[in-house]
């Protein structure tokens, strides 16, 4: 591959920007030019008393599960604080990003879908088959599906969640986006979650969603491409996972539009 298949284009990153900084890098060295428009503002829960609390009795569970890499940041270290994580509590997560952040705190043999980033490829993992009687915490932010907690119970778990951080939508101002982006600046748009699907849709208005609509997305994962679709967008490009995977995508993408 080109070592510049990336010059000349500008792409719209709209992860939290504390989680933008490693991809909007590996596009710089590919002479690419990210955009940083965070769809998504993660911050601490306004009321961290239950939180701690679970953790005060986190020995009495068998399984711990972190929805995302937010949930383990918000978690480890309040649990570290204090003692070391309890031998006996296995942890499992739904990506292997969690699963790399949750290595940097010492935990090892972690349940995480070799296939897949989400509560559906989890709940295929073996280990969460037989769980009659299991005491499970989930680790999340405010709200979020209720799949992965429904499923276990009806599988014969005791599941508690737990909010351990709260998501919200920032407001910015998009004038300064839209004006690139009229002016054909931004040739790619990079969507990790459906919820930031919705709140980029929104933050856009009608100009930006008809940009939207002409712009290619880049995305990993089937709900998001499904929500895409429902929002009237079709130029969706699928990519593997995690930051290297969409690095991937888009060399492959705009390699194809060159070559043709």
């Amino acid at each position: 591959m080109s070592p510049d298949r990336l010059a000349g284009k500008s792409i719209l990153i709209t992860r939290p920007l504390h989680q933008s900084g490693n991809l909007a890098a590996r596009i710089r060295e590919l002479d690419g030019e990210p955009w940083l428009f965070p769809v998504l503002e993660i911050s601490d829960s306004e009321n961290r008393q239950p939180l701690l609390d679970l953790i005060a009795r986190l020995d009495d569970f068998d399984l711990a599960v972190f929805v995302s890499p937010n949930a383990v940041e918000r978690v480890m270290p309040l649990v570290l604080k204090e003692h070391s994580w309890p031998g006996h509590v296995r942890v499992a997560t739904v990506g292997k990003g969690s699963a790399k952040v949750l290595e940097c705190y010492g935990i090892s043999n972690i349940i995480v879908p070799e296939e897949g980033s989400d509560s559906e490829a989890l709940l295929r993992m073996p280990q969460l088959q037989i769980i009659q009687n299991r005491r499970i915490v989930i680790f999340r932010g405010n709200g979020g599906r209720k799949l992965l907690g429904d499923t276990l119970r009806d599988r014969g778990a005791n599941v508690e969640y737990v909010e351990c951080y709260r998501r919200r939508k920032p407001e910015v101002d998009p004038l300064p986006l839209l004006k690139c982006w009229r002016d054909n600046g931004i040739q790619a748009v990079i969507v990790s979650s459906s919820e930031g699907l919705n709140n980029l849709f929104d933050m856009i208005g009608e100009t930006g969603q008809q940009l939207l609509r002409a712009t290619t997305v880049f995305t990993a994962h089937d709900r998001i491409e499904c929500r895409a679709r429902e929002l009237g967008i079709r130029k969706i490009y699928r990519t593997p996972l995690g930051d290297e995977g969409t690095v991937q995508g888009l060399l492959e993408y705009f390699g194809k539009i060159q070559s043709h």
